[in-house]
């Protein structure tokens, strides 16, 4: 295996070896682990996009309800459905 060497500042270092797990794992070992703990293990579907890029159009044009509304709304549907 080929090496590199990484500058880093001293602040930079002392926050990697924060987060080692034990004393004898390598900065290579931290960096690989935080690299692999940041990747999106499944990326989004074209129908969760879809559904997001619909979401903050509602919210552009002001069609949202607070929760104290939605609440309201279950709760009647709630009783309607036991009566």
């Amino acid at each position: 295996m080929s090496s590199t060497t990484v500058w880093i500042s001293p602040e930079t270092k002392k926050r990697l070896k924060g987060m080692k797990r034990h004393p004898r794992e390598t900065y290579e070992e931290v960096i690989v682990r935080l690299i692999d703990s940041s990747e999106d293990a499944e990326s989004l579907s074209d129908e969760a996009i879809r559904g997001i890029e619909e979401s903050l159009e509602d919210i552009k044009a002001g069609r949202l309800v607070t929760l104290d509304e939605a609440r309201a709304e279950l709760r009647a549907a709630w009783r309607t459905k036991s009566d």
